[in-house]
């Protein structure tokens, strides 16, 4: 006999890997362990095919794949990252179609270069890597390591490498992220940083499809690093250049980060953060710490909103959600 509680332990399924609470193969499992139950108890009309499984985990992961890249999308400024990732993107998703075909098929090295000031959108676009190339199968689990100098480098002969190859295993099915990558080179050969370098670089052949590295830091900086290490420029060919932000750029950052904190500019104070940033941009040369300049200043704002609102008589909505001028007053001139 049908029982509708059949269908019902088949979407609850479906609705738990949709939310990430079960990997690609427990979905598999549940769903043909409940379908071979189904089967023993001869109800044809809820069978659950593997074609029809294989459909609905597919349509689930191109979904969590455009949601990712909307998001991708939806970051101020990076167009050359951005179109560069979707190239690889669509590089890698060929390769995997000709191989189906039985057709040649290049070799993927996803090993990356980020090159840019602090505040650039280095880490905010690596975390996005690591999650798009999950939902394309490239990476089993897409998760971030974020880590630096300190992470890797021992303090004594062999510690080093002790060190970096933990932190390579606990990153395999995700992505490595080693910001200011450079100083790993700074103290020359007899640097345990160089042990670092060539521990990574022997690991990166031994786990090639297993993680992706990126190695982020300034422009400058990195390419004397590369220079400095020839055998990496082979291993990191995919290198992005993260300009600095824009004035404008800027601005539009600003109304994001107010708006995801349910504030909001008026007319008066969208123009001063304008002539605030401007101002830092003319006297500095550059905006120093660019995004993290901004989200400094979005903040402290939001707190002088709270002592000027506090001080109110009366106290509306209208008012807890503006953002005035005044409140944007202190940093004409003072930059934190």
């Amino acid at each position: 006999m049908y029982h509708p509680q059949d269908n019902l332990n088949h979407n609850i399924i479906i609705d738990r890997f949709k939310k990430g609470e079960i990997s690609i193969s427990r979905a598999f499992s549940l769903l043909m362990g409940s379908s071979e139950e189904l089967n023993n108890k001869n109800n044809i009309e809820t069978h659950i095919s593997y074609q029809k499984i294989d459909r609905q985990i597919t349509e689930v992961k191109e979904n969590k794949l455009e949601q990712v890249l909307d998001e991708m999308d939806a970051l101020i400024g990076l167009n050359e990252v951005k179109k560069l990732v979707r190239e690889y993107l669509a590089f890698l998703q060929v390769q995997k179609l000709r191989e189906s075909y039985q057709l040649n098929s290049h070799a993927i090295v996803m090993h990356m270069i980020f090159k840019g000031n602090p505040g650039t959108g280095k880490t905010t676009m690596a975390r996005l890597i690591g999650r798009i190339f999950k939902e394309v199968g490239f990476l089993k689990n897409g998760d971030l390591l974020e880590v630096e100098r300190s992470d890797l480098v021992g303090e004594y002969i062999g510690h080093t490498a002790q060190k970096t190859k933990k932190l390579i295993q606990k990153a395999l099915g995700g992505v490595l992220f080693i910001d200011e990558a450079y100083s790993l080179a700074r103290g020359g050969e007899k640097d345990f940083g160089k042990e670092a370098i060539d521990t990574m670089v022997k690991m990166m052949e031994d786990h090639k499809d297993e993680l992706i590295i990126i190695l982020a830091g300034y422009c400058h900086e990195m390419d004397f690093f590369l220079d400095t290490n020839p055998g990496l420029k082979s291993r990191f060919a995919l290198q992005l250049d993260f300009p600095d932000y824009s004035v404008d750029e800027l601005v539009k950052i600003a109304e994001i980060m107010y708006k995801q904190r349910e504030y909001i500019l008026d007319k008066e104070s969208k123009h001063f953060i304008y002539r605030v940033l401007t101002e830092i941009l003319n006297n500095e040369g550059e905006i120093s710490g660019n995004a993290r300049t901004v989200r400094n200043l979005v903040e402290k704002s939001i707190r002088q909103q709270a002592l000027r609102i506090i001080k109110a008589n009366k106290i509306n909505r209208r008012e807890l959600i503006y953002i005035r001028k005044e409140d944007l007053a202190w940093g004409e001139g003072k930059h934190e």
